[in-house]
């Protein structure tokens, strides 16, 4: 009991000994119910917060690419990984015990005093039909819609970029209706959130440079002073976005009421900077740990996760789409690579033209981005669908216009109701339903990971064909260095053998005594007192008699020019020679 006191007292601020002791006292059956509890409320309140100090480390912890060994993947491509999808300064997360808060929406989407009157003018306008729920459900004037629509294309278009244009943002906005209509997860949104995911998927790459953000803070461009190097893009993209509707006849969003204008706003920012790839793998742990708890999914992280993955989608897609996606997205690297040679700065990975690796970049991008952010969606997907699906069996009744349990809580029938319903056209002509009931979660993750397996197996083939040529420019360039040293070596021997003998096989002075003596250039007439030294050259060697007496002759008074020199000035220029030896 004493020993226990002692250490009771010794590291009183350690609940590893009290919790020791307890168990001590327990055993002889001396412990104090008052003290017990104590120290048991004491250990767990320590634990708990060890448990909430763990967890934002888990979250905001150094982005690593631990999985990847040096020895599996090419430098340049780790590199990439490393440079493109971590950062090493991230922004301050949410801590985890704060949980999201995400008011209910009842109404979504108010009725719009302009709607009928602009249903009107749009059915009066050549080539534009929409149908009447369509614009009764969004509320969007369509005029506005299309100057806005015309003013984004407008922006994608302004770099000129291969990858980074308009077609990117019409496919990935493409990709993000699919995998909500796919995997069910429309059910799962309001009519706000569905209308926030395809605006932010419209507008996510907005006025895109075609550089990198690590290009604009190397730089020091006006957007990344703007946004104090955090995000610097795609905080571009949406604050000019948003610009453009403060015109009147772009402003799409006129007619929502200004608590569903903050959600919107709120929601597609978070979701555009999660576009941001150097907070990918920030993203998946934290994804990660919202599928391991007990709680509901976090709808903003959810989304966010659908349009980064729509964002890296190409390698889910057929052949052909990926490699000429591929294939653009290189040539915008490597037009950033000749900005970043004529400003004297050091190439960014991928970005030089005649040492990139295509398609171990590709193999690296599939393995540790594309298929765990693929795997990832799914998952998520599966753990808010399926207790849809599983609700929606039991009432035997269309998803929309029953009410259903979500992920985050109960949603009204009158919510419910007000649902779009999104149709297909089958083969048939007729149109069915894109209810709960026809959501297939396995076949769509199969699917996926069906075409990426054997997207990545064309990579590899390309791959061994790729490491040939590597291996056979290395080697004609070993070849062409070996062979230019052993002439350098050849010509240094020859130059040496030729500067120790004369032409006349006599013995001249080293080189560079030869050379002191001939710099004086000092006329000399005392034949009789001088020595002949002619110093051989060997670019001289093959003239004929007649251009070696035209070079040996004064151009000035046709005289013959020796290399002579009286006795005094030998002796002087030995000396000078010795002194500088």
């Amino acid at each position: 009991m004493d020993d226990c006191v002692t250490i009771k007292k010794k590291h009183l601020q350690r609940p590893i000994f009290r919790l020791r002791c307890l168990v001590k006292q327990l055993e002889k059956g001396d412990i104090n119910v008052v003290d017990l509890k104590k120290n048991i409320e004491y250990a767990a309140s320590v634990l708990e917060a060890v448990y909430i100090d763990e967890t934002r480390k888990l979250l905001d912890t150094e982005d690593e690419l631990s999985d990847i060994q040096s020895d599996s993947v090419p430098l340049e491509v780790r590199d990439w990984l490393a440079s493109t999808f971590t950062r090493e300064m991230g922004i301050v997360k949410r801590r985890p015990e704060e949980k999201p808060k995400f008011r209910s929406i009842v109404h979504a989407v108010q009725a719009g005093i302009f709607v009928e009157r602009m249903y009107r003018r749009t059915s009066s306008m050549v080539g534009l039909a929409y149908p009447a729920e369509v614009i009764v459900t969004f509320k969007i004037p369509v005029p506005n819609l299309i100057s806005f629509a015309e003013a984004l294309e407008v922006g994608y278009s302004k770099y000129k970029n291969p990858y980074h244009n308009l077609i990117h943002a019409a496919d990935v906005t493409q990709t993000v209706h699919y995998i909500m209509i796919h995997t069910g997860i429309m059910h799962w949104l309001t009519e706000l959130e569905i209308l926030a995911m395809i605006f932010a998927a419209a507008v996510h790459d907005y006025e895109h440079t075609g550089t990198t953000n690590n290009f604009h803070i190397q730089t020091r461009s006006d957007v990344a002073i703007l946004y104090n190097d955090r995000s610097v893009l795609e905080n571009h993209h949406v604050s000019a976005a948003y610009r453009l509707m403060q015109e009147e006849e772009m402003n799409i969003l006129a007619n929502l009421t200004k608590d569903d204008w903050r959600e919107l706003r709120s929601l597609v920012i978070e979701m555009v900077l999660s576009t941001d790839m150097s907070g990918h793998f920030q993203q998946i742990k934290t994804m990660r740990h919202t599928l391991q708890q007990t709680e509901g999914v976090d709808k903003a992280k959810a989304m966010s996760l659908i349009l980064h993955a729509a964002d890296i989608s190409h390698p889910a897609k057929s052949w052909e789409l990926h490699y000429r996606w591929t294939m653009a997205l290189m040539e915008e690297f490597f037009r950033q690579g000749d900005k970043e040679a004529a400003l004297g700065l050091q190439f960014s990975p991928l970005c030089d033209r005649k040492s990139t690796l295509v398609a171990q970049s590709q193999i690296g991008f599939i393995d540790f981005i594309v298929e765990p952010t693929f795997s990832l969606l799914t998952d998520s997907m599966e753990k808010i669908v399926m207790p849809l699906i599983e609700e929606a069996s039991k009432s035997e009744s269309p998803a929309f216009g029953t009410p259903s349990q979500n992920s985050l809580g109960a949603v009204s029938n009158a919510e419910a109701q007000r649902r779009p319903s999104f149709k297909s056209t089958s083969d048939g002509g007729t149109h069915t339903e894109n209810s709960l009931a026809t959501v297939d979660l396995t076949s769509f993750k199969d699917n996926l990971m069906k075409i990426i397996q054997a997207n990545k197996e064309r990579w590899k083939e390309l791959a061994v064909e790729e490491e040939l040529v590597k291996n056979v420019g290395e080697q004609e360039k070993d070849q062409s260095r070996n062979s230019t040293d052993a002439q350098l070596q050849e010509e240094t021997t020859r130059i040496q053998n030729e500067s120790s003998q004369g032409s006349d096989g006599t013995t001249c002075p080293p080189r560079s005594i030869v050379l002191q003596v001939v710099s004086f250039d000092t006329p000399l007439s005392d034949e009789s007192n001088s020595e002949k030294c002619t110093n051989s050259d060997p670019n001289q060697k093959d003239l004929t008699d007649a251009q070696q007496e035209t070079q040996n002759t004064d151009p000035l008074n046709g005289e013959p020019k020796h290399c002579k020199k009286s006795e005094d000035s030998v002796k002087a220029t030995e000396k000078e020679a010795l002194i500088q030896n």
